[in-house]
């Protein structure tokens, strides 16, 4: 398994991926989970896909996209503030150049793949990928909107994340918004044994 960074409007090549990526997104986010998102054609997109973000993907082996997250600069739109405005103090997100927003996370934990900390290596790996393309892109911050329990999750790996308000109840998900550090330490706390990525070719110099 690998994790690998596409940015939107230049995938190079990577186009097939990324279309997996918005299939996944369907099956998981309006099947799985029964949120009200728009469904186009099998496909999961919504107004900040058309942002120009950078999507990190987890790849297994065999090429097949097992997790996804969509990054987007915290100084522009970003669903934080314009959707789920909820949990934040004063309902909006105080974004800075140095700080990156996370959204639309998801990673397959179906099968083998747990880690030493019985977390699934593809959670890990997009643990890692996230913070390595943050840090390589002049990050050291990332604002993210998300459940309890992935909130759990997030602390049993070593990568807790610092609460920005109180937990919301958002349709029916139980929701906190919070900042996580993007640094070395945490990127080697969460980093699974064998991890490969392929980010650095695909990098943007924050603005």
């Amino acid at each position: 398994m690998q994790a690998i960074a596409i940015d939107a409007n230049e995938h190079g090549g990577l186009g097939s991926l990324v279309d997996e990526m918005h299939q996944l997104r369907s099956r998981v986010f309006a099947g799985r989970l029964g949120w009200r998102v728009k469904i186009e054609q099998g496909r999961e997109r919504d107004e900040y896909d058309a942002l120009d973000p950078t999507y990190i993907l987890a790849l297994t082996d065999r090429g097949d996209v097992a997790g996804c997250a969509r990054l987007l600069p915290s100084t522009g739109p970003t669903m934080l503030s314009w959707t789920f405005p909820q949990p934040l103090p004063g309902g909006r997100l105080r974004g800075k150049s140095t700080m990156v927003e996370s959204s639309r996370f998801y990673a397959d934990t179906g099968g083998e793949g747990r880690g030493g900390r019985f977390l699934h290596e593809a959670t890990l790996m997009m643990f890692a990928g996230i913070i390595e393309w943050s840090m390589s892109n002049g990050f050291d911050e990332i604002a993210t909107a998300t459940d309890v329990r992935l909130e759990r999750i997030l602390h049993r790996s070593g990568w807790p994340m610092t609460r920005l308000g109180s937990v919301e109840l958002i349709g029916e998900t139980m929701s906190v918004a919070g900042i996580l550090p993007a640094d070395q330490a945490s990127f080697e706390r969460v980093c699974p044994p064998g991890y490969r990525s392929d980010l650095r070719r695909l990098q943007r110099v924050a603005a």
